[in-house]
């Protein structure tokens, strides 16, 4: 039991004292680094409370305040953090589900969990439906259709669907104009002979991954690829160049740079390329 000496050293404004470790600090200054810094607390500046235990600061921290358990970063409200979640570690902040990359995490994003759902993959065991056109497109691309359609195969039913090179730049599709959608193409993956010493490196770009699984995701995206997508200046559009079919149709679904009024016809595009990969077995 503390004597009244005691409780007045302890808890009188005038002193700057650590009760727990019995240190008088000259400035309160001083106490507050010293409870934000010593092992012996677990203290929380945003609030200044000092808690019992480890287990018992994070809970407060999860509860009040945006806090990242896997970084140990403190975001002033929980918007910025599930922002950070999101970008940083592939988090539905809805499902609070972490995925183990970002193409997973847009799937997720674009499934029927998420509401309003209409478009069927037209994949042979595929029953995945999804909310826009750019969504099954990504989906197929990904890799993770079970059709084991590839982003190559949808190049090739893209070329040859757009005659009329509305959305096709034909400079730079010619390795495509002799490919049949319907045949297996082969997905450049990496192995452990990949790893250099310290890195698993790309042997195109030789950019350095800490892990196979991210190399490999750095070969399925597009990233090596020529802009053979734009968006249509005929349709009002900007002239911007992309990769990857997903990625125009998100960029029209966007409605940026006055291409709205092509939307409709970009869903009945797509419509029309689905059907004819369901014609071609895909």
């Amino acid at each position: 039991m503390l004597t009244s000496h005691q409780e007045h050293i302890y808890y009188d404004s005038i002193h700057n004292v650590c009760a727990h470790c019995n240190i008088n600090f000259l400035t309160y200054d001083q106490l507050t680094r010293h409870l934000a810094t010593s092992r012996k607390h677990h203290y929380c500046e945003e609030c200044d409370e000092d808690y019992a235990d480890e287990e018992e600061l994070r809970s407060h921290y999860g509860s009040l305040h945006g806090y990242c358990a896997k970084c140990e970063l403190l975001f002033d409200s929980a918007r910025q953090l599930d922002k950070h979640n999101r970008n940083v570690h592939c988090h539905c902040s809805e499902c609070d589900i972490f995925f183990d990359n970002h193409y997973e995490l847009r799937e997720h994003l674009w499934s029927t969990g998420h509401g309003g759902a209409t478009v069927r993959c037209p994949g042979k065991k595929c029953r995945k439906v999804f909310v826009s056109g750019a969504a099954l497109i990504l989906h197929l691309e990904s890799g993770a259709c079970r059709s084991r359609v590839t982003r190559r195969a949808i190049n090739c039913a893209a070329v040859k669907h757009d005659t009329e090179h509305v959305i096709t730049i034909p400079a730079r599709m010619l390795m495509y104009v002799e490919d049949n959608a319907n045949t297996s193409v082969v997905a450049t993956l990496a192995t452990e002979r990949s790893w250099n010493g310290s890195a698993y490196e790309c042997f195109l770009c030789h950019r350095e991954f800490k892990k196979l699984v991210g190399l490999n995701d750095h070969l399925r995206s597009p990233v090596h690829e020529e802009r053979m997508y734009r968006c249509p200046l005929g349709y009002a559009g900007c002239a911007a160049e992309f990769k990857a079919l997903s990625a125009l149709c998100q960029h029209v679904e966007s409605e940026k740079c006055g291409i709205r009024r092509f939307n409709i016809q970009m869903q009945d595009y797509l419509g029309d390329l689905t059907n004819n990969m369901k014609k071609l077995g895909i």
